[in-house]
């Protein structure tokens, strides 16, 4: 048991408490630590009333408590920035501690020692060259938590900033990190131009995958403004804007950006002039001249890019009545399937693929196959939480299912459901 004199919870108490319950001297105690008994005996009586981290370290392993318990009563009077981003550095790399580290940034965030702002900055750079996208985003919430209440808007407009940039890549959330990523948007003032860029840029992107086209084109253009110079961003920022155009039937603002887009030197440039010279002729019905295109296009493009072709062809094919060519384009199915779904757009595109196949596929009586390509097409809308599109391809579904003239049967609704639920994983 601890004495009367020792009820708190601090090193010297810890120190006290493994003494007694072991019966260590600081002979003892000092073979264990590698600590000099001077330096343990000043600890425990409270002559050094707050010890070196680097000591307490050395102590921690032979305390009766937790090392968890150890840094948080160690951190409760301690206001030193260099210790609280060593203690940080430290709870960071061990899985016994690492959930203390948005109370360890807090704290120094708190400490008398330092300007506020200061130590937003080195608390935000440290973040910054940390590996760990959900500790990372914790750390990003207490610098704009902490910058709200303290109004330090410059912070609080660099804190979102980063906090949306690694959250915009979950897929899933998509619609909800651009609409937490909006509140960036108030705060470009406060940004640096390089960070006013990205920010165009990347919700500019952003919104081209959650098909908001005039949102795109807002963003894109300005960040097209901001950006003095050729970069790869700003190329892909064009090409997303280009193709919000297509959607929207603007061929005329195709035309003018396609014309400044295909003289930047980036080598996915050549590839989407090329389909988005086809799409424009897709778009205006002029299959005549976009078929032999989109044929020829399935041989030259690479991988990632021959799904594109392949779901305007079906499409087209289908729509034409020509069941033959529609065999031939599904039998070479593994030539032009995407390896990596890495963006949003491609996972629509092969989901849109999928629906059409599936749409055939009960055309033709294969009933098993089409409910297989319909699931297919729901994980991988539910993968990218694209309600919209899920829903469609659930009422295609049962129009298409409908015209069989016989009742759903259990084990198609369980893949459906189960598609719908778990997406790809």
């Amino acid at each position: 048991m601890v004495d009367i004199k020792h009820r708190n919870n601090t090193i010297a108490d810890f120190i006290f408490q493994l003494r007694k319950e072991k019966n260590l001297t600081y002979a003892n105690l000092e073979e264990l630590t590698g600590l000099r008994r001077g330096v343990l005996h000043k600890i425990q009586t409270g002559e050094t009333k707050h010890p070196e981290f680097k000591t307490v370290k050395a102590i921690a392993p032979v305390l009766l408590v937790p090392y968890k318990k150890v840094i948080e009563c160690y951190i409760e009077h301690e206001n030193r920035v260099d210790t609280l981003l060593e203690i940080l550095t430290e709870v960071i790399t061990c899985e016994e501690t690492v959930d203390l580290a948005p109370k360890v940034a807090l704290r120094l965030l708190e400490s008398p020692n330092n300007e506020t702002e200061d130590s937003l900055e080195r608390l935000f750079n440290f973040t910054q060259e940390m590996k760990g996208a959900s500790l990372k985003v914790a750390l990003f919430d207490v610098i704009i938590q902490y910058s709200r209440w303290h109004g330090t808007i410059p912070y609080l407009a660099k804190g979102l900033l980063q906090k949306y940039l690694i959250e915009r890549l979950d897929f899933r959330r998509l619609e909800q990190t651009y609409q937490e990523g909006q509140e960036v948007l108030h705060y470009t003032d406060f940004l640096s131009d390089a960070e006013k860029i990205i920010t165009y840029f990347r919700m500019g992107l952003h919104s081209y995958a959650l098909k908001k086209n005039e949102e795109c084109i807002q963003l894109c253009l300005a960040g097209i403004e901001h950006e003095k110079y050729d970069t790869e961003l700003k190329a892909r920022a064009y090409l997303a804007m280009i193709y919000a155009y297509s959607r929207l039937g603007n061929f005329d603002k195709v035309e003018q950006f396609l014309s400044t887009f295909e003289k930047l030197q980036y080598d996915f440039v050549e590839e989407n002039v090329k389909i988005l010279r086809v799409m424009v002729k897709v778009r205006k019905k002029d299959y005549q001249t976009a078929v032999p295109m989109l044929q020829s296009y399935m041989e030259e493009l690479s991988q990632n890019n021959k799904i594109f072709m392949a779901e305007e062809l079906l499409d087209i094919y289908c729509k034409r009545g020509n069941m033959k060519l529609v065999e031939q384009l599904l039998e070479k199915e593994a030539q032009f399937l995407p390896e990596n779904l890495n963006s949003p757009t491609t996972c629509s595109s092969v989901g849109r693929y999928f629906k059409q196949k599936g749409v055939y596929k009960l055309s033709i009586g294969l009933v098993d196959e089409g409910v297989e390509c319909f699931a297919k097409c729901l994980r991988l809308f539910t993968d990218i939480n694209h309600l919209k599109e899920k829903y469609e391809c659930v009422s295609d579904f049962f129009f298409h299912y409908a015209k069989r003239s016989r009742p759903l049967e259990a084990q198609h609704i369980i893949m459906l459901k189960e598609a719908c639920a778990t997406g790809g994983e």
